[in-house]
């Protein structure tokens, strides 16, 4: 099942997503609430009722209305929380290398994560961005989770249970901003916090099923062979795979929920697949030809995002019309 949230005259719906169209799934039934956290919230009574509608709809044993005219959002638009992960060690291994530092021992002993700011969430659509993201801009091709039913001091063996869905994510990075504050071991905070993307919809794991594989050795969780894409301006500028994460959703889940409530719609990204940015791709470029030509992200570029079983993911970036900056305030060092 694929739900998804929009919009129709400025109210916020949600549906189901099937063969190209989209349908109001509190329509079908009036106990479904019209939008994703009152859904999640409703846990798995909910999304049986749902996922029998999606059936019925499907096998064409239920009329229903499609839906018009409307603007798609991020799949759960108000998240409860929004966390990031680390799990793709090709990524760290390489951002490390080119930095010519070590890879850190740690990565291996637990998984990290940091959080973002959850209240700038988008879907699909224009990212508009300030004078000083452009500065290195960047994307980051992840995926992420929504956490369906609130649970804690969660074990990684049950973890995959509390999952409602997984998407695309785009933690979207301002690298300049990012790497002055982290010089005070702080963060990352400004160079991340302006947007993060997910969307286009909400897949349930059932879904993927077909795409299970075992996961790196000594793991403990679901791991997907999927497909990860990324294109600037319809060139492909990045590939991955989901298959290639060394930490699990459900490892990341176990240390995420010690000692703490995780909730019904919380957002927890993957981390960046390898070569799944910007930042690493310049790096390695650099490292193997000095007059490696790097490229960021520019006003009017498209950013479009695809994962097998998981849709693809569009953005325009475009530049917000002020002068106003934030590096231009800072103290000169006497």
């Amino acid at each position: 099942m694929k739900l998804v949230s929009y919009k129709t005259e400025d109210r916020e719906h949600l549906g189901v997503f099937v063969n190209g169209h989209i349908y109001n799934l509190n329509s079908c039934d009036k106990l479904i609430p019209d939008n994703m956290n009152e859904f999640l919230q409703g846990g798995e009574v909910l999304m049986e009722r749902a996922k029998r509608i999606d059936d019925q709809i499907k096998e064409g044993s239920r009329e229903a209305k499609e839906e018009i005219f409307y603007e798609i959002l991020a799949p759960v638009p108000h998240p409860t929380s929004c966390r990031d992960g680390y799990a793709f060690r090709q990524h760290v291994a390489a951002a490390r290398r080119n930095r010519k530092v070590d890879m850190i021992p740690q990565f291996d002993e637990y998984p990290i994560f940091y959080f973002t700011n959850h209240n700038a969430i988008q879907g699909t659509g224009e990212i508009e961005c300030m004078p000083d993201h452009f500065d290195k801009l960047d994307f980051e091709l992840e995926l992420a989770v929504v956490i369906g039913k609130k649970g804690r001091n969660i074990k990684a063996a049950e973890a995959d249970e509390y999952i409602a869905g997984y998407m695309i994510m785009n933690d979207m990075s301002a690298r300049t901003l990012q790497m002055e504050e982290m010089l005070l071991n702080l963060g990352p905070a400004k160079g991340k916090d302006f947007s993060t993307v997910i969307g286009p919809w909400l897949v349930t794991p059932d879904e993927l099923i077909q795409y299970k594989v075992a996961p790196s050795e000594g793991h403990v969780g679901n791991v997907y062979d999927l497909k990860m894409t990324c294109r600037v301006n319809g060139i492909e500028v990045s590939k991955g795979n989901a298959a290639d994460m060394d930490w699990t959703f459900a490892e990341i889940i176990e240390r995420c929920a010690y000692g703490v409530d995780i909730l019904p719609g919380d957002v927890i990204g993957s981390g960046t697949v390898g070569t799944g940015c910007f930042l690493e791709l310049n790096g390695t470029g650099l490292l193997n030809d000095p007059n490696y030509k790097v490229q960021w992200l520019q006003p009017g570029d498209v950013v479009e995002m695809e994962i097998t079983g998981l849709g693809a993911l569009t953005n325009t970036i475009t530049k917000a019309d002020t002068d106003f900056s934030i590096l231009a305030l800072k103290k000169k060092l006497k």
